[in-house]
Order: structure tokens, then sequence, then C-alpha cells
């Protein structure tokens, strides 16, 4: 399954993420953590503040899935690394420049820590 071009279109000036990945049991997910979102070459894409050690990161790598809030709606969904990707890499920082500008925010977001723990995010099956 994939995102549609409309989801894609409203996924992209949306500023309401919000990620839930699975606990150990595969099925209660965790409390929903706001979060930047980027579309690119219309997939999903999602960074950690805080780096790898992000709680919501390291849950959404080792569960591979969970639930989103983006555009006023909830989506199951799951979560694959791209942090071993410099080729994405650049185009999310370049989305990332794009959709927030003029942030505070931004530059740390740029950053070794938060780039390495780069998320695609898919529709589930």
């Amino acid at each position: 399954m994939q995102w549609t071009a409309q989801m894609l279109a409203q996924f992209a000036t949306a500023d309401d993420l919000r990620v839930s990945p699975f606990y150990n049991d595969g099925q209660t997910c965790g409390t929903p953590t706001w979060i930047w979102s980027v579309v690119v070459a219309n997939r999903l894409y999602a960074r950690a503040w805080n780096g790898p050690q992000s709680s919501w990161y390291q849950a959404a790598i080792e569960q591979g899935g969970g639930w989103i809030h983006l555009a006023g709606k909830n989506f199951r969904v799951t979560f694959v690394s791209v942090n071993q990707r410099p080729d994405i890499t650049t185009h999310v920082d370049a989305a990332y420049r794009q959709k927030y500008a003029g942030s505070p925010y931004l530059l740390p977001m740029l950053q070794a820590g938060p780039q390495a723990a780069t998320v695609e995010i898919m529709p589930a099956n």
C-alpha cells in the first residue's frame, strides 16, 4: 500500500505529525510524540530531534510499526530507518530547509544525530 497523491499533498504542508510506535507487545502504542515531517519524492519522512537515542525512534525501529496522526487523520504505519542512505539524507535535509525555514529548531534537525534517526513512514498493509 502507498500514500495517495492527495494524502501526500496534505502531508507536505501539515505540521501536526504525532508518532506512536508500538510497544513490545506489537499492539499497544506509546504516547504520541509531535515531530516534524517532510515529503520527498512521494515518500513521507520524519526525524528524531534527539537522534538514535530518542525513545520513539528506538521503538519505531525495533517494532517496525505503530500509528501516526497527520493532516488531521490517524493512520496505521510501518517505520523504516533510512540512516544509511546519504542520497535520501540530502533530499530530506533540503525538504526540512524549505518547510521549516526561519525556525530556530531547523539547524539542529540538520545535524548528524537527527540525520541518523531518519525514518520513512509508510501505510501499513
